[in-house]
């Protein structure tokens, strides 16, 4: 699982000409899903997002997260995360989660996502040809990647 935050100003995903999502200051959250990823990994990935300190406190420092802020959150789900060019120059998406099972996989993970904070949080449209923008503010950009794990012996 990959997530590729972004520090916004104000974010919006437009499809077909209409806004699906819009957010004031927070995170614009690109996310992509491996064909072995499961509800735990997406659960950790939900903390770690909310966790993360990317916010300045008021000396300027990077140590407040989307939560100490009241900050909202654009999630837009984005199988290109996955994309390899390790071989030629057109990506492959071998590793992606196929189609349906992530719409299912997104669904349940933004409906954990909405359950563990009370911040607003706004989507794109999965699987639509969405047109994304933003104001990064920093620019901060940061990727977030969650293995998948590896079984214990026992």
């Amino acid at each position: 699982m990959r997530a590729l935050l972004q520090r916004v100003t104000s974010a919006s995903v437009t499809v077909d000409g209409q806004i699906t999502g819009e957010i004031g200051a927070g995170l614009l959250v690109l996310i992509g899903f491996r064909k072995t990823d499961t509800p735990g990994e997406g659960d950790w990935m939900i903390r770690k997002i909310l966790a993360a300190r990317i916010f300045n406190d008021e000396a300027g420092k990077m140590n407040k997260s989307v939560v100490d802020i009241r900050g909202e959150i654009l999630l837009v789900s984005q199988f290109t995360l996955y994309g390899d060019l390790k071989q030629g120059t057109r990506p492959g998406f071998s590793d992606s989660m196929p189609g349906e099972a992530a719409r299912e996989f997104y669904a349940k993970w933004v409906a954990n996502f909405r359950g563990l904070c009370g911040l607003k949080i706004q989507e794109g449209q999965f699987a639509a040809d969405m047109k994304v923008r933003l104001l990064n503010d920093g620019p901060v950009t940061i990727l977030i990647e969650k293995e998948a794990e590896t079984p214990r012996e026992g």
